[in-house]
């Protein structure tokens, strides 16, 4: 039988997330079942969401100690009982911290498109950028939009987005190399660096009108401030709320949030497993802005799966820039 590597939860993390809450290990593959098929996982995705999933039930349920990690994975299929997913094919999917998964589904990677762009532009990741900034933000031309973790895999892309639809756009990141490729490389129209002032008093200088569209990836203060300096009928989306996630205790509630109702604000979360439906569409529009030169995607790959949790732990202190990846 094939040895499998796998990173898994050791122990489910009580305060802010530890090295040693994972472990990894190997094991044998089982023998396939029919519908089934073998998948060499060629990388792997590392998300904020994992965050959560280590901790407690979500959307998804908790991720048990023991278990391997939850993650988004790509990779080619070298065994196979489906018919649908031949030997040589190649496939995303759930596939876990882990060098080999067992899978009865997936999307299938078009010829032409790599690894990386498949967990990236073509995945999860540019579906919920998509999908969030479309579906829920709708910038309109000459509207201002606000994107917070802008050098982050969604945000990137969520802000081009908005640019492409005719909005002015400003980006929130956390170091000047972050800024500089948000404006220089992406085309936003400035950004901002939390960490250096006030950060309310920055975006009122950058937004004297108000804001229109805000894609949220942060939550805390950040929210907060843009609460207080929405514009009428302005759209909040909930993406995420990464300085929320790791630690005991949760920040105190935006205080600016009564600010939505004068405003007659919109203030909605969304979960990217909800519109798999539009993948397609998705695709092909993101696919269609990259050749006509008005999306970049970057990636961020880690050689090695034991690199994985401190890829995860990176992530919290800013460690990257654009999706972060690990090469299996």
């Amino acid at each position: 039988m094939t040895t499998n590597r796998r990173i898994t939860l050791a122990q489910t993390p009580t305060d802010k997330l530890a090295a040693s809450d994972f472990a990894d290990d190997e094991i044998a593959t089982p023998e396939l079942e029919d519908g089934q098929f073998l998948l060499d996982v060629k990388y792997v995705s590392v998300d904020p969401t994992i965050r959560g999933w280590v901790a407690y039930d979500t959307y998804l349920p908790k991720i048990a100690e023991g278990e391997v990690i939850r993650a988004g994975g790509a990779g080619e299929v070298i065994e196979s009982r489906n018919t649908q997913y031949p030997v040589g094919t190649r496939v995303t999917g759930m596939t876990g911290w882990q060098s080999l998964a067992v899978s009865d589904g997936g999307f299938i990677i078009p010829d032409g498109v790599d690894y990386t762009d498949a967990l990236s532009v073509f995945g999860a990741t540019g579906l919920t950028a998509y999908v969030g900034m479309l579906n829920i933000g709708k910038p309109a031309e000459g509207e201002t939009v606000v994107v917070s973790g802008a050098a982050g895999a969604v945000g990137s892309l969520a802000g081009q987005i908005a640019k492409i639809k005719g909005a002015t756009v400003i980006g929130l990141a956390g170091s000047p190399e972050k800024c500089a490729w948000v404006t220089e490389e992406l085309g936003f129209d400035q950004c901002l660096n939390y960490r250096e002032g006030h950060i309310a008093r920055q975006l009122h200088q950058a937004c004297p009108k108000g804001i229109d569209v805000y894609f949220d990836n942060v939550g805390g203060e950040t929210l907060n401030a843009v609460l207080g300096q929405i514009r009428d009928k302005a759209r909040i989306v909930m993406c995420g709320s990464i300085s929320n996630y790791d630690g005991k205790e949760l920040q105190p509630g935006p205080a600016n949030i009564v600010n939505v109702v004068p405003r007659r604000a919109l203030l909605q979360g969304f979960i990217v497993l909800d519109h798999f439906d539009q993948a397609r569409e998705a695709s092909q529009a993101l696919s269609g802005w990259m050749m006509a030169g008005q999306l970049k995607s970057r990636v961020d790959v880690t050689q090695g799966l034991e690199n994985a949790p401190t890829v995860l732990l990176g992530l919290f202190t800013g460690a990257n820039i654009g999706k972060a990846l690990v090469a299996v």
